[in-house]
């Protein structure tokens, strides 16, 4: 298995806009941590940014997270990518 980290970058309104679509995100988050291959998500300070980290055998589950998440789907997301993380210490 290998680490991959998805950063989502935000637009200006991302704060106001995003409770119309907050409970079916994370409806959406939810079914990919009980699945086991999200680990960790939440937004970096003001939220311009989103981080999660997955644990899967290929980018493909991070990015079809990205492609179906509600965010996403609703123009909440500026851009976003994936990038293998070569994880040195820890599991």
């Amino acid at each position: 298995m290998n680490y991959y980290i998805l950063t989502y970058t935000t637009p200006e309104n991302y704060l106001e806009e995003r409770e119309k679509y907050r409970k079916d995100h994370l409806s959406h988050a939810t079914e990919y941590f009980n699945e086991g291959y999200l680990l960790l998500g939440g937004a970096i300070d003001s939220a311009n940014e989103a981080v999660l980290v997955f644990k899967a055998n290929s980018d493909k589950i991070a990015k079809a997270f990205a492609e179906n998440d509600p965010y996403t789907k609703n123009g909440l997301i500026k851009s976003w990518s994936v990038k293998k993380w070569n994880v040195a210490i820890g599991d």
